[in-house]
């Protein structure tokens, strides 16, 4: 009898025991779930994204094809409490298709409701190409606007290989293709070739400033020289509409466009992929150590800022290291 009453004590400590893990146990998932948005990086928010609204969108470093970017557009596009969107540009530029993409969704945003652009630093290269795609530009008075124009840059390693004893050879179905190439000299026709195709976006590039800023297509072109200005600058030759930050975007909104007086700005981001939110910081880190930039929106666009190029054409001022500079 003994031995049977020490096992039923037994038996219920473990049961007690066996409770205690288990709630703990649900305890620690419903924890796990409420935090899984903040550790992921998923939407938070969601009352301010639910009630009416001025959408901000920041664009931030080199500017590539972004289809998140694009997605998140053409949600607030299509979304009733979002009654207008600020685009907040702060770039150097970037690729031309990258700009050409962007540029076409901000103008479908813009057939549905208002958008302002707001300038940080500068939108100059693509980033104004951006810019120029809003109904209302704003910039600080010592921003930084312009740079309308388009390059195409290749490196002739012919003299290095040449040193290191490296000779690259090649069969090709026609001389211009693959050209020009780093391997050597380009051939007849491979430079007239590549400026055609440059002056052929710049053409379209210029022809879409004169036409979205409403300037006389001679006027364009001469601004279209690859010169920089300030917000300030900018204003006077009609690149800018009004000097200020979020304040001047306000008064625009409310008063051109009877947007209701008081919303709130609200920054809307596109969706983060959960495994890199999940580990951001060691992202960071090596990010720090390799010494690239944050702000990039991928590894292989962060190196190619690194290295100060882009495949294909571009349409971009500086590199960001450059900007260390300018005060």
């Amino acid at each position: 009898m003994v031995n049977v009453a020490g096992e039923l004590i037994d038996r219920r400590r473990l049961r007690r025991r066996l409770s205690f893990w288990r709630i703990t146990a649900v305890a620690i998932a419903v924890a796990a779930l409420i935090a899984a948005p903040f550790l992921l990086g998923l939407p938070t928010g969601f009352g301010d994204r639910s009630s009416d609204q001025i959408a901000r969108v920041s664009i931030e470093g080199m500017i590539l094809e972004d289809r998140k970017l694009l997605e998140l557009l053409d949600e607030l596009k299509d979304s009733d409490n979002v009654k207008a969107v600020v685009v907040r540009i702060d770039s150097p530029g970037g690729t031309t298709a990258g700009g050409e993409s962007i540029y076409e969704a901000v103008r479908a945003v813009a057939e549905r409701k208002p958008v302002a652009a707001e300038v940080g630093t500068l939108a100059a290269s693509a980033g104004y190409m951006i810019a120029a795609g809003t109904d209302h530009i704003v910039a600080r008075r010592t921003s930084i606007v312009g740079s309308i124009g388009v390059i195409f840059q290749y490196v002739n390693a012919e003299k290095l290989l040449d040193t290191v004893g490296v000779q690259v050879n090649a069969i090709k179905s026609a001389p211009l293709k693959a050209e020009p190439s780093p391997f050597g000299p380009p051939p007849p026709g491979a430079e007239d070739m590549i400026r055609r195709l440059v002056m052929d976006t710049y053409d379209w590039f210029v022809g879409l400033v004169a036409e979205r800023r409403g300037i006389a297509p001679g006027e364009a072109r001469r601004l279209a020289d690859g010169s920089i200005f300030t917000g300030q600058q900018g204003l006077d030759l009609k690149l800018v509409d009004a000097i200020g930050g979020e304040e001047a975007v306000r008064r625009w909104l409310e008063t051109d466009k009877k947007i209701p007086a008081g919303l709130k700005f609200v920054d809307r981001k596109p969706e983060d992929d959960s495994a890199l939110s999940l580990f951001g910081s060691a992202r960071g880190l090596a990010y720090d150590l390799l010494g690239l930039d944050m702000r990039a929106a991928s590894f292989s666009s962060a190196l190619m800022m690194k290295a100060g190029r882009l495949d294909g054409l571009v349409s971009l001022w500086q590199p960001l290291s450059s900007r260390a500079s300018v005060q």
